[in-house]
């Protein structure tokens, strides 16, 4: 049997009696700490709940078969966990784990898509029950078997498992109420002492345990708790909220249905579209009220992943929304006016659709161009490179030209989608601007000074271009024409540095080339270097200082080049222009002859 990796949390006190009277010993266990160590380990740093209850049923496994604790091998018989059975800490860890994987259980089905029906619900809280039992044991068993710390955690654990079967049950909130704060005091006087792991670890569970009993107190009617502050809450992370955000979800969902009946319209460009289908109007309606959120006074506060976050979710409700429009076009059949009422309320959520996707690239322009200037950023991640700005620009110019290209099309062509539609073209023309700008630093990085100059000409007319046509338009976007002034300057500057910085290249490039040439040496090396076999007489290390980072001296490879003589080379250019003597007559002649000669040949 392999060693327990939480062997460091477990510790019983006093292990040999001194006499044997003395009452059996105090079993030690950190709760806490070895949950979460557990948790974190198999699967629930990702939410996969199937895993961990996996791993809880392995553990149960490995636990019954070291402790020859099995329930038969033929007919199942059932042995119960007694005060008298728990003779060691591991006894402990089986009832704690199976209420684990009761708790899991439950959880796994609370994460069923589209939330589980009646059956599956009636099934979560069974295990929510099993986990309960399980729970209460656990602490029973604590309290006359572990000590006085093991038996606080295993209290506050029972409660925190009562707080959240009778959460998910929707009743008897004044008693969910009392058995979260129950588990919440316990944490709180723990977090005072012991090392500093397990402080940490029983403050979080402090902040995760703080949602749960403030909705238990909206729900009592002793908290005025805004919807607003539930989604805040909501966003908190950790194993604990995972059924309050579920539960969140469900009670939002519930309020977007009875707020959705009122919602008959959906407004855009000064036009009213019908909605009939109730699932379309939850959809808008839920994407309403995440644009409510992104657009509101405490969104700047907001970090840049959660932004991203919100327009993420805008992105779904918009794409369930289309879905359900199409479904409904499928299904029409031969009725004109509801296809046409279907087409237009289509067309206008794939155009809002399209404007919060330029808006989620212009963010992601704005976060690259922070990073342009910097090497490292605050989380130590590379500094963006001028591409990364071109080809976001690429993605802006194909989502205007999408955009464009939807409004304007159909059979009649209304005043506000030609306003819209040029709108589309002017923003187009401010980010062609901005691509050819940054295209041409990409060019300047590689030292192409004459592309690089090019590019940053034709992006000022570019931008001196858009700038002109929106200081024309009566209400221009005031932070799009500040942008395309500094835009001017830069390219301006930027082109005037290239010319410089060209005109000095060619007047030095002679004399760098000149001392390139000067440079050249046959051996490849312009200082002396003494290696190790050329001074084996000497003691001296030839491989340096461990903390300076060079090469070992003990040979040079690839060896240098060496001069060696060689045979001149004569090119004998007199040769075809000399008459020699005739040598015939010192040539020896044959004078042997007769029939046999002829006829041989």
């Amino acid at each position: 049997m392999r060693k327990e990796s939480q062997a460091s949390a477990m510790e019983i006190d006093d292990p040999k009696p001194k006499n044997s009277d003395q009452i059996s010993p105090k079993f030690s266990i950190n709760v806490l700490q070895l949950l979460k160590s557990a948790q974190m380990q198999h699967g629930l740093r990702h939410g996969d709940y199937t895993r961990y209850r996996r791993y809880c049923t392995a553990r149960l496994r490995r636990l019954y078969k070291s402790l020859k604790f099995t329930h038969g091998r033929g007919k199942y018989n059932r042995r119960a966990i007694t005060e008298s059975t728990v003779t060691e800490v591991r006894y402990l860890h089986v009832v704690l784990y199976t209420a684990e994987r009761a708790w899991s259980h439950a959880m796994e089905k609370r994460q069923v898509l589209d939330g589980p029906n009646a059956r599956q619900r009636i099934y979560l809280i069974g295990r929510l029950r099993k986990a309960v039992k399980w729970a209460t044991l656990f602490a029973q068993l604590c309290a006359i078997k572990g000590d006085s710390r093991t038996s606080l955690e295993a209290e506050a654990y029972a409660s925190f498992m009562k707080g959240s079967l009778l959460f998910e049950q929707d009743q008897n909130w004044d008693t969910a109420l009392m058995n979260f704060k129950s588990a919440r005091a316990v944490y709180e006087e723990l977090a005072k002492y012991g090392d500093l792991e397990n402080q940490v670890l029983c403050r979080e569970r402090v902040e995760e345990l703080e949602p749960s009993i403030r909705y238990c107190l909206h729900k009592v009617g002793e908290s005025n708790l805004q919807a607003s502050e539930l989604l805040q809450i909501g966003e908190m992370e950790g194993p604990a909220l995972d059924l309050f955000k579920a539960k969140l979800e469900a009670v939002m969902a519930e309020a977007r249905s009875q707020q959705a009946a009122s919602m008959t319209e959906f407004h855009w460009l000064g036009h009213r579209f019908p909605i009939s289908n109730p699932k379309t109007r939850v959809s808008i309606l839920k994407a309403q009220e995440l644009e409510k959120d992104l657009l509101g006074s405490s969104t700047n506060s907001l970090p840049p992943e959660k932004k991203l976050g919100i327009f993420d979710k805008i992105f779904t409700a918009y794409h369930e929304a289309r879905g359900c429009i199409r479904s409904d076009l499928a299904s029409a059949g031969n009725s004109e006016n509801v296809k046409d009422d279907l087409n237009g309320l289509d067309k206008a959520v794939s155009a809002v659709l399209g404007e919060r996707t330029i808006e989620r690239n212009q963010m992601l322009v704005t976060i690259a161009k922070s990073k342009l200037t910097k090497r490292r950023d605050d989380k130590n991640e590379k500094a963006t490179k001028p591409e990364e700005l071109v080809r976001l620009y690429d993605l802006l110019l194909q989502n205007t030209s999408d955009l464009s290209d939807l409004v304007s099309s159909g059979r009649d062509r209304k005043p506000e989608e030609m306003a819209f539609a040029d709108e589309c073209e002017l923003k187009s023309l401010a980010f062609r601007a901005e691509r050819c700008f940054f295209l041409g630093k990409s060019y300047s990085l590689a030292g192409k000074r004459v592309e690089a100059y090019v590019l940053y000409c034709h992006a000022r007319s570019l931008a001196e271009n858009a700038l002109q046509k929106f200081q024309s338009v009566n209400n221009g976007d005031e932070a799009v024409i500040k942008e395309l002034k500094t835009l001017c300057d830069e390219c301006r500057s930027n082109s005037c540095i290239e010319h410089a910085m060209g005109i000095m290249e060619e007047l030095k490039a002679p004399e760098n080339l000149s001392k390139k040439i000067s440079s050249i040496n046959l051996s490849g090396v312009d200082k002396k270097v003494e290696f190790l076999l050329e001074k084996l007489n000497v003691y001296e290390s030839a491989v340096g200082d461990a903390n300076v980072k060079s090469a070992p001296r003990i040979e040079a490879f690839p060896p240098s080049f060496q001069s060696i003589p060689r045979n001149p080379i004569v090119l004998d250019l007199a040769y075809n222009h000399i008459d020699f003597p005739s040598l015939q007559h010192r040539m020896r002649k044959d004078k042997s002859g007769g029939f046999l000669k002829r006829f041989w040949g």
